[in-house]
């Protein structure tokens, strides 16, 4: 008898133990960063990871890296038929560009309004499609030229934006991702963002890779790999070991932008007023590669 009580005890124990680790994580990799706390993305995202006995953590490495434009407040990040497509943010310096891979280079740039705060972006069909963040107004531009073809509205603030191949994933900055019908922008579903039961805010930039959804977290450098069935969190990158190449002092903002090459199945990365842009492989026997 003696011996199941002090097995319960134990099993207790050690379930307190991983909540109360697993809780601790989910503080560090949600909780809005102050200006100062902001400089240390890289210390507050290593915290996080070691504090987490949840979803796994895989390891990476980058492929190659390519320049890009530091002055991009890099908010979506799409690649079509060799280039990328970027959408930046900031009142008064929204956009949206097409961009040359191997040099950075902009072949064209769309201006969005002033009065708008770029968000997501992607491609659907023939158009590219943005979000905005607070005004409730998205922008679909021809795909070919960028031509500004019209708006939309939907409800709540516009964050990252994806597609599955029959509806747009939306994400709004909370731990929601909804999927919206691409005829209207109306919402069909919805899944709430968890690791191990806790919800994880702050859902940003998205993309859609081998059926799942890979998810920027907004002030952390890490990215959630998400069942878009349940919102579960299957698995965590943590990308911090590529601000290592940055001059210190520099203006690098947040890790913010996730592409992906089904052809070539090459995955791109890179942030707000980064320097450059890296193409990462996960390295993980439990992943598709």
């Amino acid at each position: 008898m003696r011996f199941w009580v002090l097995f319960w005890l134990f099993v207790s124990s050690v379930s307190l133990f991983a909540g109360f680790f697993c809780t601790r994580w989910q503080l560090a990799a949600t909780i809005p960063l102050s200006s100062t706390q902001a400089a240390d993305q890289r210390g507050a995202s290593k915290f996080a990871v070691l504090q987490s006995l949840c979803a796994p953590v895989s390891a990476y490495k980058v492929v190659k890296t390519y320049p890009h434009d530091p002055e991009a407040f890099t908010q979506g990040l799409f690649f079509d038929n060799g280039f990328l497509y970027e959408s930046t943010g900031l009142y008064g310096r929204s956009s949206i560009r097409k961009v040359e891979l191997e040099t950075g280079e902009i072949i064209c740039i769309q201006s969005v309004p002033d009065h708008l705060f770029g968000e997501g972006l992607v491609k659907w069909k023939d158009t590219f499609v943005q979000l905005t963040w607070r005004s409730q107004t998205g922008l679909v531009y021809a795909a070919e030229s960028l031509e500004r073809l019209r708006t939309f509205s939907y409800p709540g603030e516009g964050w990252g934006l994806t597609e599955n191949g029959e509806f747009l994933i939306v994400s709004d900055g909370s731990a929601i991702i909804r999927f919206w019908d691409p005829n209207n922008f109306q919402e069909v579903r919805r899944i709430e963002v968890t690791d191990h039961g806790n919800p994880v805010k702050h859902i940003n930039e998205l993309e859609y890779i081998k059926g799942k959804i890979y998810a920027n977290v907004w002030h952390t450098d890490l990215i959630a790999r998400i069942s878009p069935e349940t919102g579960e969190v299957l698995g965590w990158l943590d990308l911090a070991g590529l601000r290592k190449g940055f001059h210190a002092g520099s203006n690098v903002g947040v890790l913010n932008g996730i592409a992906y090459d089904p052809l070539q199945d090459r995955i791109f990365v890179t942030g707000k007023f980064w320097p450059s842009l890296f193409e990462i492989k996960i390295i993980d026997p439990g992943i598709d590669p």
